[in-house]
């Protein structure tokens, strides 16, 4: 299902994927249950289905069936905390360097970071925005999505599945 190395939460990885999710960090609950996006609230799931991106609507501890519809997940940090605001600038910035080798490694055709203040911090790009970013990680076309934890209130299930929904490849 993809690289452990000592992750407290597993990558679900492999070669050819459409999209690489990246998320800022595993929740507790998420390194707890052994799966990405698994604390309550998170909206991830629901928005990867109502973006098309899924056929139906999955569960945290489906999350390897990801695969076989061209996703994976990994995260920008692997130390799991309870709010991603507990990660330091070092950790996001050290936190980048390695996804971008694993990017490069695994060559999906687009990664998706989940949350604009840490792409901020961790890619050094204090402006930038939503949306396809004018660099490339790892080789590859990137872009960068709002966090889709229930505690960000800034974005609801509608905008997070419209943003997603641009990450599908064309025809699908």
């Amino acid at each position: 299902m993809g690289e452990d190395r000592g992750k407290p939460l597993r990558d679900v990885l492999g070669p050819g994927l459409d999209v690489l999710f990246c998320g800022i960090n595993p929740s507790l609950v998420s390194a707890e249950r052994g799966h990405h996006f698994a604390r309550p609230g998170n909206r991830f799931w629901p928005a990867l289905h109502l973006a098309g991106l899924t056929p139906r609507r999955f569960r945290p501890e489906e999350d390897g069936e990801l695969l076989r519809h061209g996703l994976g997940v990994t995260n920008v940090v692997d130390r799991p905390t309870r709010t991603a605001a507990e990660l330091d600038p070092a950790e996001l910035r050290e936190g980048a360097r390695a996804l971008a080798e694993l990017v490069e490694q695994y060559r999906p055709r687009a990664l998706a970071v989940l949350g604009v203040t840490a792409w901020r911090v961790a890619f050094d790009r204090p402006r930038a925005g939503l949306g396809r970013q004018p660099e490339r990680i790892g080789g590859v076309e990137t872009w960068v999505a709002p966090n889709p934890s229930g505690l960000n209130a800034h974005h609801q299930l509608p905008d997070l599945a419209r943003r997603y929904a641009q990450l599908r490849p064309a025809g699908r």
